[in-house]
């Protein structure tokens, strides 16, 4: 069965018009963490290098991605296994990322955290296993 290409590239069952292009396009304020990292993942799949350096914490965020020169990265999934929400301004996610460079998969498994800022999430780093 072919898979539903107006499906989100995040992994939930919501249309992209209905789910991370809210946030993506429509400059809505991702509600959680795990929303947040959700259309982050997105954000990385459309190489949308503005938006992930928009919602990297000041305090962490690299001067560049170069996702441009990277373009032979395919993202094939994304899981979310766990979003905990240590107090009302920081959170945890944890999630499992699927990609494929130069024909090899590989999986990305972080556990992230984020911060909460004037009523909005930012990503501030993570621990990969």
């Amino acid at each position: 069965m072919k898979p539903n290409s107006n499906l989100c590239h995040c992994g939930t069952p919501k249309p992209f018009t209905d789910c991370c292009t809210l946030y993506l396009d429509n400059n809505q304020t991702a509600p959680t963490a795990e929303a947040l990292m959700r259309s982050r993942y997105t954000a990385y799949t459309l190489q949308r290098e503005n938006y992930l350096m928009a919602t990297w914490h000041p305090s962490t965020r690299p001067t560049a991605l170069g996702l441009a020169e990277d373009a032979s990265t395919k993202w094939l999934g994304l899981e979310v296994k766990r979003h905990e929400q240590q107090d009302t301004d920081h959170a945890i996610v944890e999630f499992v990322a699927r990609y494929k460079v130069n024909g090899r998969v590989h999986r990305l498994h972080e556990v992230s955290r984020f911060v909460r800022e004037d009523g909005q999430w930012f990503y501030v780093d993570g621990d990969t296993n």
